[in-house]
């Protein structure tokens, strides 16, 4: 195996993870903090918006999926 082939694969296991967690926090932490729901009925603007569960969902499951299919390969490689 290439240097350049595992560099590949170690950014796959490296972009699912990220996916797969930043999805898992924004999953986990859905309400948007109070300062900022306060700050934006001040300003006269919307509060900020939770992040649709379904589509949290799938990602949460694509970054699941990248991450594995990455370390197999590289475990395989």
């Amino acid at each position: 195996m290439s240097f350049y082939d595992e560099v590949l694969r170690q950014l796959l296991v490296a972009l699912g993870a990220a996916l797969f967690l930043g999805n898992l926090v924004a999953l986990i932490r859905r309400q948007p903090p109070a300062d900022l729901i306060r700050k934006a009925q001040e300003e006269g603007k919307d509060p900020p918006q939770r992040p649709p569960v379904g589509r949290t969902m799938a990602f949460l499951v694509v970054g699941l999926v990248v991450m594995v299919w990455g370390i197999a390969s590289l475990n395989a490689g």
